[in-house]
Protein backbone atom coordinates (compact mmCIF):
# COMPACT_ATOMS: atom_id res chain seq x y z
CA UNK A 1 0.00 0.00 0.00
CA UNK A 2 1.04 3.29 -1.13
CA UNK A 3 1.96 6.56 1.31
CA UNK A 4 -1.58 8.35 -0.23
CA UNK A 5 -3.69 5.11 -0.04
CA UNK A 6 -2.35 4.36 3.68
CA UNK A 7 -3.57 7.98 4.30
CA UNK A 8 -6.81 7.55 2.71
CA UNK A 9 -7.40 4.52 4.14
CA UNK A 10 -6.95 6.06 8.18
CA UNK A 11 -8.78 9.12 7.42
CA UNK A 12 -11.53 6.60 6.03
CA UNK A 13 -11.06 5.02 9.78
CA UNK A 14 -11.11 8.45 11.34
CA UNK A 15 -14.23 9.20 9.90
CA UNK A 16 -16.45 5.80 10.84
CA UNK A 17 -14.91 5.66 14.62
CA UNK A 18 -16.09 9.67 14.45
CA UNK A 19 -19.53 8.65 13.15
CA UNK A 20 -19.99 5.65 15.80
CA UNK A 21 -19.23 7.87 18.66
CA UNK A 22 -21.61 10.56 17.03
CA UNK A 23 -24.17 8.37 16.71
CA UNK A 24 -24.33 6.83 20.38
CA UNK A 25 -24.01 9.84 21.82
CA UNK A 26 -26.34 11.73 19.89
CA UNK A 27 -28.90 9.55 17.89
CA UNK A 28 -28.92 9.37 14.28
CA UNK A 29 -31.50 12.70 12.93
CA UNK A 30 -29.14 15.07 15.56
CA UNK A 31 -25.79 13.69 13.64
CA UNK A 32 -24.43 15.87 11.78
CA UNK A 33 -22.01 14.98 8.26
CA UNK A 34 -20.56 18.21 9.53
CA UNK A 35 -19.67 16.99 13.28
CA UNK A 36 -19.07 14.08 12.39
CA UNK A 37 -16.14 15.72 10.21
CA UNK A 38 -14.90 17.91 13.12
CA UNK A 39 -14.77 14.88 15.42
CA UNK A 40 -12.72 13.03 12.73
CA UNK A 41 -10.35 16.03 12.14
CA UNK A 42 -11.41 16.33 8.07
CA UNK A 43 -13.12 18.47 5.78
CA UNK A 44 -16.91 17.92 5.41
CA UNK A 45 -15.84 16.82 1.45
CA UNK A 46 -13.54 14.02 2.85
CA UNK A 47 -16.23 12.93 4.63
CA UNK A 48 -18.30 12.80 1.50
CA UNK A 49 -15.66 11.17 -0.62
CA UNK A 50 -15.92 8.52 1.13
CA UNK A 51 -19.62 7.99 2.01
CA UNK A 52 -22.29 10.58 -0.16
CA UNK A 53 -24.78 10.41 2.53
CA UNK A 54 -25.16 9.86 6.09
CA UNK A 55 -27.48 6.69 5.84
CA UNK A 56 -24.85 4.69 3.80
CA UNK A 57 -21.90 5.99 6.67
CA UNK A 58 -24.58 4.39 9.53
CA UNK A 59 -25.21 1.34 6.99
CA UNK A 60 -21.07 0.61 6.88
CA UNK A 61 -20.91 1.20 10.11
CA UNK A 62 -23.35 -1.91 10.78
CA UNK A 63 -21.97 -3.64 8.27
CA UNK A 64 -18.32 -3.26 9.69
CA UNK A 65 -19.50 -4.12 12.89
CA UNK A 66 -21.22 -7.44 12.24
CA UNK A 67 -18.18 -7.94 10.22
CA UNK A 68 -15.73 -7.87 12.98
CA UNK A 69 -17.77 -9.56 15.55
CA UNK A 70 -18.08 -12.46 12.93
CA UNK A 71 -14.69 -12.82 11.67
CA UNK A 72 -13.50 -15.51 13.53
CA UNK A 73 -17.19 -17.25 12.73
CA UNK A 74 -16.73 -20.76 10.61
CA UNK A 75 -19.85 -21.05 8.55
CA UNK A 76 -18.57 -24.32 6.23
CA UNK A 77 -20.74 -27.18 6.38
CA UNK A 78 -18.97 -30.07 7.18
CA UNK A 79 -20.02 -33.78 6.41
CA UNK A 80 -17.92 -35.37 9.43
CA UNK A 81 -19.25 -33.56 11.93
CA UNK A 82 -23.04 -33.71 13.80
CA UNK A 83 -24.80 -30.99 12.77
CA UNK A 84 -25.48 -29.93 16.71
CA UNK A 85 -21.68 -29.52 16.96
CA UNK A 86 -21.52 -27.65 13.75
CA UNK A 87 -23.92 -25.20 14.29
CA UNK A 88 -23.31 -24.40 18.32
CA UNK A 89 -20.28 -22.70 17.23
CA UNK A 90 -22.33 -20.64 15.22
CA UNK A 91 -24.99 -19.74 16.91
CA UNK A 92 -22.21 -19.32 20.25
CA UNK A 93 -20.35 -16.26 17.98
CA UNK A 94 -24.12 -15.13 16.81
CA UNK A 95 -25.10 -14.61 20.99
CA UNK A 96 -21.49 -12.88 21.71
CA UNK A 97 -22.14 -10.77 19.15
CA UNK A 98 -25.77 -9.78 20.07
CA UNK A 99 -24.09 -8.82 23.13
CA UNK A 100 -21.64 -6.62 22.08
CA UNK A 101 -21.84 -3.09 24.15
CA UNK A 102 -21.21 -1.16 20.75
CA UNK A 103 -23.41 -3.46 18.46
CA UNK A 104 -26.35 -2.65 20.93
CA UNK A 105 -25.76 0.68 21.45
CA UNK A 106 -25.67 1.07 17.32
CA UNK A 107 -29.12 -1.15 17.16
CA UNK A 108 -31.03 1.11 19.51
CA UNK A 109 -30.24 4.25 17.48
CA UNK A 110 -30.85 2.05 14.16
CA UNK A 111 -34.03 0.96 15.32
CA UNK A 112 -34.53 4.68 16.47
CA UNK A 113 -33.58 6.16 13.27
CA UNK A 114 -36.26 3.51 11.33
CA UNK A 115 -39.65 3.68 13.58
CA UNK A 116 -39.95 6.99 11.60
CA UNK A 117 -38.66 5.83 8.05
CA UNK A 118 -40.03 2.62 6.71
CA UNK A 119 -37.58 3.22 3.52
CA UNK A 120 -34.87 3.73 5.43
CA UNK A 121 -35.33 0.89 7.96
CA UNK A 122 -36.03 -1.71 4.64
CA UNK A 123 -32.60 -0.41 3.24
CA UNK A 124 -30.43 -1.20 6.51
CA UNK A 125 -32.55 -4.46 6.76
CA UNK A 126 -31.37 -5.40 3.41
CA UNK A 127 -27.92 -4.40 4.15
CA UNK A 128 -27.93 -6.55 7.20
CA UNK A 129 -29.48 -9.39 6.02
CA UNK A 130 -26.28 -9.62 3.86
CA UNK A 131 -24.46 -10.49 6.63
CA UNK A 132 -27.12 -13.45 7.82
CA UNK A 133 -26.48 -15.32 4.61
CA UNK A 134 -23.84 -17.67 5.76
CA UNK A 135 -26.42 -19.93 7.77
CA UNK A 136 -28.75 -19.89 5.22
CA UNK A 137 -26.14 -21.63 3.14
CA UNK A 138 -25.22 -24.15 5.83
CA UNK A 139 -28.57 -25.33 6.16
CA UNK A 140 -28.79 -25.12 2.39
CA UNK A 141 -26.10 -27.22 2.30
CA UNK A 142 -27.11 -30.13 5.34
CA UNK A 143 -30.03 -30.36 3.41
CA UNK A 144 -28.20 -31.24 0.04
CA UNK A 145 -26.80 -34.10 2.22
CA UNK A 146 -30.06 -35.12 3.59
CA UNK A 147 -29.66 -34.26 7.24
CA UNK A 148 -32.20 -31.38 7.32
CA UNK A 149 -35.91 -31.70 6.08
CA UNK A 150 -37.02 -29.70 3.40
CA UNK A 151 -37.39 -25.98 4.58
CA UNK A 152 -37.22 -22.66 3.20
CA UNK A 153 -33.35 -22.33 4.13
CA UNK A 154 -34.07 -18.67 4.48
CA UNK A 155 -37.38 -19.44 7.19
CA UNK A 156 -35.48 -21.52 9.10
CA UNK A 157 -32.15 -19.66 9.33
CA UNK A 158 -34.23 -16.53 10.48
CA UNK A 159 -36.66 -18.73 13.02
CA UNK A 160 -33.67 -19.92 14.76
CA UNK A 161 -31.70 -16.86 14.92
CA UNK A 162 -35.39 -15.13 16.20
CA UNK A 163 -34.82 -17.69 18.93
CA UNK A 164 -31.37 -16.22 20.34
CA UNK A 165 -32.59 -12.59 19.62
CA UNK A 166 -35.96 -12.83 21.98
CA UNK A 167 -33.70 -13.62 24.97
CA UNK A 168 -30.24 -11.90 23.96
CA UNK A 169 -31.29 -8.56 21.90
CA UNK A 170 -34.54 -7.49 22.04
CA UNK A 171 -34.60 -7.19 26.05
CA UNK A 172 -31.60 -5.52 25.78
CA UNK A 173 -32.31 -3.54 23.30
CA UNK A 174 -36.14 -2.33 24.28
CA UNK A 175 -36.02 -2.87 27.90
CA UNK A 176 -32.42 -2.01 28.90
CA UNK A 177 -31.94 -5.50 30.13
CA UNK A 178 -27.99 -6.48 30.84
CA UNK A 179 -26.37 -8.90 28.44
CA UNK A 180 -26.35 -12.58 29.15
CA UNK A 181 -24.10 -14.08 31.32
CA UNK A 182 -21.60 -16.81 29.98
CA UNK A 183 -24.01 -19.31 31.22
CA UNK A 184 -27.32 -18.21 30.41
CA UNK A 185 -25.89 -18.13 26.58
CA UNK A 186 -24.96 -21.04 26.63
CA UNK A 187 -28.16 -22.22 27.91
CA UNK A 188 -30.17 -20.03 25.20
CA UNK A 189 -27.62 -21.72 22.57
CA UNK A 190 -28.45 -25.31 23.96
CA UNK A 191 -32.39 -24.72 23.60
CA UNK A 192 -32.21 -23.42 20.48
CA UNK A 193 -30.30 -26.06 19.04
CA UNK A 194 -32.97 -28.59 20.51
CA UNK A 195 -35.57 -26.90 19.09
CA UNK A 196 -34.07 -26.40 15.70
CA UNK A 197 -32.94 -30.34 15.61
CA UNK A 198 -36.33 -31.43 16.94
CA UNK A 199 -38.05 -29.73 13.86
CA UNK A 200 -35.93 -29.78 11.12
CA UNK A 201 -33.28 -32.65 11.82
CA UNK A 202 -34.13 -36.42 9.26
Amino acid sequence: MTAPQRLTERKREAIVQAAIAEFRANGFDITSMDKIAATAGVSKRTVYNHFPSKEELFAEILNQLWARLTAEQEMSYRTDLSLRDQLRPILMAKVHMLGDDNFLDLARVAIATTIHSPERAQHMVARMGEREEGLTMWIRAAQADGRLKAVAPEFAAQQVQGLLKSFAFWPQVSMGMPALSAQLQSTVVESALDMFLACYQR
